[in-house]
């Protein structure tokens, strides 16, 4: 199983860096996991477009280039884990 190469630090909705909130993208050969600790956040994928609700027990995957951004949806608190390869949620 995959191990995740580096993690942000713990954000909530008002730490949340509005790089996470605006458009961005993952580097190539590089997959993010989203993984909400406390409350919900919208993951919405641009191309093509899409929305995922992530809670504690769903997390949203994004995978090397792809076009996101996330939106708390009140309270929150979450974290993303960086992958070289595919993983496994």
């Amino acid at each position: 199983m995959a191990a995740p190469y580096r993690s942000t630090p713990v954000f909530d909705e008002t730490s949340l860096p509005q790089a996470l909130r605006n458009m961005h993208q993952t580097k190539a050969g590089v997959w993010g996991v989203i993984r909400v600790l406390e409350g919900e956040l919208r993951l919405t994928y641009v191309d093509p477009p899409s929305e995922k609700l992530l809670t504690p027990g769903n997390p949203g995957l994004t995978t090397p280039q792809q076009t996101h951004f996330v939106t708390p949806l009140g309270p929150m608190r979450m974290q993303v884990d960086f992958y070289d390869e595919p993983p496994t949620l």
